[in-house]
């Protein structure tokens, strides 16, 4: 029981767990970072200084900017992040009575280049919750505004503590991670992106439920640590100096890109591997080595599998970072061709733990960065997405059934493992997975973001056909790569493509489809609730009664089966509370099946799916016996331990 609990505990914290560098034929960038930083490892401090290039990309005269100080997240525990959180993401906590624990960035100056002083102006405000102990987000109002397609130079000078890693950045003993480290400048949304109406800076706080939401930029940017330790960033490097103070510094370039992150250690395995015109850098920890052929093989698989099902991954490179484990709050991240895994020591291979978060943080580089979805506002369109992506990998790739666990006679799919992280929620219909994300109901953030869309993701591809739903996808990603699609760009495209496709079988578009499982609650449940035979003549009448439980309404087939072997399928559009079919045949019904196909991937309960005649010991056999078998092989391990 122990050793279960552990298991799914790792599972569940696994979820949730360029020379040129150019990835776009035309440039989509919108800011010019130049970032020099020094990371004092004793102090956790970094000393830097920034030059921002910024482009007004709307026809609207810009009046002030607006900034996101991320790192003040961990400043105390007033901050939104904390107060939202607790002081904890995804089991791992902030040791909130060590000073040395907590984090800022404090903006030293701010000065235009060649002009106004900035500095004085800075002003802290929160747009989302009204906490005035909140400095995550800036505002600085401006002089001279920044005209329709005009550039405004930025000279910054900053300071940053970073914190003990319990939520993606920091540090733990001598490693860093460091992410939304800057100060990172806003969206501004012209009329017409996603929902916006007028232009608008679309700048949210830092929450406990929430990523992040930027535009693409170009990074240069030079890193100076102890020589001893191995920096690897976004994007390429460029060289590398040493200093006389025994400092080196390292500079990368990346272009294209909605953020950069880096990471510095002087304990890192480096094994270096390719897959096609990608390059492959594999940070591991030293205990961790022998596992370098499960974090490439899987970094492969999810490379080829995007390349061939979706698009081309446009970047020449992809580091792949193994934290320790005492740094474990720094796993499962990713920032562009930049992404941290996870895994432990002694980990068995029929537990593809670190292969799952591998595939999963990969796929951001799509959804996170090539699509530069808003992950305040609409998380389901990274992460959600992102997740039926890694269902379809896994499974395809290490097996239907097994592609999670395959060890001691336990078995789970990646795909079955999203499921049933919805259907078991204590409260399915608690809340739409629509929303701004701080604004979902906490404990089910995870399970409605990502489980439930990838659940229901996988429901639509059951109905449009696996061929459709890829033309579907492939038309989504190159329509708006390097653009802010938003969820109405995604459903236009599924209602532009699958009327003309399926001659409207579903009707003139998919939105009844969406306003039950994007935009409301509803829940799917149908029961095979009776069959019943009857003779008639030569024939037998016999009758299928079929029950929508649930209040989510769908088409669904009916399969039955008769005793001279025959078979036949019947078709409901699920929308009544119950369905009555009626058939005449010579054979009578031995037993029949709503939903054979499990197109409904969605629907809450299967136990309920079928009826049976004469009902078969065989199901409860099999199962009782896989139990045994677990058992077993668990005690004589248990043994071999002690």
């Amino acid at each position: 029981m122990l050793m279960y609990k552990y298991l799914m505990l790792l599972i569940v914290t696994a979820l949730f767990v360029v020379a040129p560098f150019s990835a776009a034929a035309q440039s989509p960038s919108i800011a010019n970072y130049q970032i020099q930083v020094e990371l004092n490892p004793a102090t956790k401090r970094l000393t830097g200084r920034e030059t921002l290039v910024w482009r007004n990309p709307s026809t609207d005269v810009i009046r002030e900017l607006q900034f996101h100080l991320y790192l003040n997240a961990f400043k105390n525990q007033q901050s939104t992040f904390m107060r939202e959180s607790g002081g904890q993401l995804r089991g791992e906590y902030i040791n909130a009575t060590s000073k040395e624990a907590y984090g800022f960035i404090d903006v030293l100056s701010m000065r235009v280049r060649n002009g106004e002083n900035l500095t004085p102006k800075i002003q802290f405000f929160q747009p989302d919750d009204g906490n005035t102990d909140d400095q995550t987000v800036i505002r600085v109002p401006l002089s001279k505004p920044v005209g329709p397609g005009e550039t405004i130079t930025l000279d910054i000078a900053f300071r940053a503590k970073l914190p003990q890693i319990f939520a993606r950045t920091g540090y733990s003993r001598d490693f860093f991670l460091v992410g939304q480290w800057f100060p990172k400048i806003g969206v501004y949304e012209p009329a017409g992106t996603r929902y916006a109406t007028t232009g608008q800076w679309n700048t949210h706080q830092f929450h406990a439920n929430s990523e992040f939401y930027a535009d693409y930029g170009v990074y240069d940017v030079s890193m100076t640590t102890p020589k001893e330790y191995w920096v690897s960033a976004t994007g390429l490097m460029q060289g590398e100096t040493l200093n006389r103070n025994g400092t080196k510094t390292i500079r990368y370039r990346a272009e294209d890109v909605v953020d950069f992150a880096w990471t510095a250690s002087p304990h890192f395995q480096v094994v270096e591997d390719k897959w096609r015109h990608v390059s492959i850098e594999l940070l591991l920890q030293p205990e961790h080595r022998y596992q370098a052929q499960r974090h490439l093989e899987a970094a492969k698989a999810a490379l080829a599998y995007f390349d061939k099902y979706l698009g081309r991954y446009p970047y020449p490179n992809l580091t792949i970072v193994d934290p320790p484990f005492h740094a474990s709050g720094a796993a499962g991240m990713e920032y562009p061709t930049f992404i941290t895994a996870g895994t432990a020591w002694g980990l068995p291979a029929g537990i593809r733990l670190a292969e799952m978060v591998t595939i999963h943080e990969f796929g951001h580089q799509y959804f996170m960065q090539l699509l530069a979805s808003n992950e305040f506002e609409e998380a389901w369109l990274d992460e959600g997405i992102n997740q039926y992506y890694e269902g379809r990998i896994m499974d395809e790739t290490y097996g239907r059934k097994t592609s999670v666990v395959d060890w001691l006679g336990l078995r789970m799919g990646d795909f079955e493992m999203s499921r049933d992280t919805y259907v078991h929620l204590d409260n399915p219909a608690i809340s739409p997975s629509y929303a701004n994300t701080w604004q979902l109901p906490g404990n089910y953030y995870g399970a409605l973001t990502y489980s439930k869309t990838a659940t229901w993701m996988k429901t639509l591809e059951g109905l449009l056909g696996r061929p459709l739903m890829d033309e579907v996808m492939q038309t989504y990603f190159n329509r708006w790569k390097f653009r802010h699609p938003s969820g109405k760009d995604f459903i236009a495209i599924v209602n532009e493509i699958t009327p003309r496709r399926l001659d409207y079988r579903y009707g003139p578009d998919m939105n009844w489809f969406f306003n039950q499982v994007l935009y409301g609650d509803q829940v799917c449940d149908y029961e095979l609730h009776m069959v019943r035979n009857s003779k008639q003549g030569a024939n037998y009448r016999s009758t299928v009664t079929v029950y929508r439980l649930g209040d989510a309404k769908m088409p669904v087939e009916v399969l039955v089966h008769f005793d001279d072997g025959s078979e036949k399928r019947l078709q409901w559009d699920g929308k009544a509370r119950s369905e009555t079919f009626v058939l005449v045949q010579p054979g009578r019904v031995e037993w029949a099946q709503v939903d054979p196909d499990q197109t409904l991937y969605i629907d809450t309960n299967l136990n309920n799916n079928s009826y049976a005649i004469r009902t078969s010991a065989a199901p409860t056999a099999k199962y009782t016996a896989k139990f045994l078998f677990w058992v077993q092989n668990l005690m004589q391990w248990l043994t071999w331990l002690a």
